[in-house]
């Protein structure tokens, strides 16, 4: 039996080293290892991408939050609302600047933060909003940014999952002060290694965050404030610059994915599908469905010789790190009903129909038994 995996980085890398290799080779002949040309290069390619004036890249998705919370200004004693149901390096970036996440409930089809929902958790102490476009698909940003517009809120965009996503038809990671996004290698645009960056539109922001990224140096070897080691290795740059080259091509596939396991699984009992809102073009990073029986689909796809994951099979306000916030089991009850009923199938653009056959078997097996 042929195994289907979860992603295959391996056959991404083989359809793309001769690409590869020269730019690496530069970083590597010219010993700018950190920083350096290829990462100046990369930024202004990404920015350009993602619509706005600066990117500034940084060591990591979690590096990228940290530095744009702490560039908007967000301090200790702030609160920040954000979601529960998210990768949890969302909320540790809250606590790493001294501030308290304020969880706000999921909406049940997006997965995305629930805007109806959001102007009620707003407090006295609270000065940003953080949204996290879940698996591709974004927020309702229209709504989002209405509310931090009439609260003089400061809104920064989690786009760690959103390359290429839009909102009626502008790109993820244009809507707020800052934009945060992660270049994990399972990403759809994702280095060898850890890499993140930061997008912005504002220019004193932008130096702020290349100050702080290399120890808060402006002048070499002099420092105005607490700095951190979160600078971009070169060799990532270069590896990046390379693969943003085959970004839309490689989404346009995912979409194509998509589209076959939809009609593959469609009326399947106690399937839920995902559903892509009217104002939302989702760059599919992940295709997630729900089953009341979760754990034993997952057993059953394994046994099939299908790779499938959880994300996330915990929401953070039930976590014991955060334990100390006082939430309770019930407080977010769609968060809490779809981590126990999500499942991710494979899903990456160098899949074969054969591949895409044998997952949606295995679950129309499952599903009908």
């Amino acid at each position: 039996m042929k195994k289907v995996p979860l992603q295959d980085l391996p056959l991404q890398y083989q359809n793309i080293k001769e690409e590869l290799a020269p730019e690496i080779d530069r970083v590597l002949s010219s010993a700018a290892y950190i920083l350096g040309p290829a990462v100046s290069r990369f930024e202004e390619d990404f920015a350009r991408y993602v619509g706005t004036k600066y990117c500034i890249g940084c060591g990591s998705g979690t590096d990228a939050l940290h530095l744009a919370l702490i560039a908007a200004g967000v301090k200790a004693g702030d609160e920040v609302i954000t979601v529960s149901y998210t990768f949890v390096a969302t909320v540790w970036a809250i606590s790493y600047v001294g501030a308290t996440p304020a969880f706000v409930d999921i909406d049940p089809h997006t997965y995305c933060i629930d805007a109806r929902k959001l102007e009620a958790a707003i407090t006295p102490k609270t000065t940003a909003v953080l949204p996290v476009h879940l698996y591709g698909h974004t927020c309702d940003m229209d709504e989002i940014a209405d509310v931090c517009k009439r609260h003089n809120l400061v809104l920064i965009e989690d786009a760690a999952q959103a390359h290429g996503s839009t909102f009626k038809g502008k790109n993820a990671g244009t809507f707020g002060a800052a934009s945060c996004f992660s270049f994990y290698p399972g990403k759809n645009l994702g280095a060898f290694g850890e890499a993140g960056g930061v997008c912005t539109n504002d220019p004193d922001m932008a130096d702020h965050l290349r100050r702080l990224r290399n120890h808060s140096q402006g002048e070499r070897y002099y420092y105005d404030e607490l700095g951190f080691n979160y600078r971009m290795d070169g060799i990532q740059g270069a590896i990046l610059g390379v693969k943003l080259k085959h970004l839309p091509a490689w989404t346009a596939q995912r979409h194509l994915i998509a589209k076959n396991y939809k009609l593959s699984l469609a009326g399947l009992p106690g399937l839920v599908l995902p559903e892509i809102k009217q104002w939302c073009d989702s760059n599919w990073y992940l295709f997630v469905i729900q089953h009341p029986r979760r754990d034993d689909l997952q057993k059953h796809l394994a046994m099939r010789g299908v790779e499938s994951a959880l994300h996330y099979p915990l929401p953070v306000h039930l976590q014991k790190a955060y334990a100390h916030l006082g939430y309770k089991q019930g407080d977010l009850p769609v968060s809490e009903t779809v981590a126990k009923r999500c499942l991710t199938l494979p899903m990456f653009p160098e899949m074969t129909d054969d591949q895409i056959d044998q997952v949606a078997e295995a679950v129309r097996e499952f599903c009908v038994k």
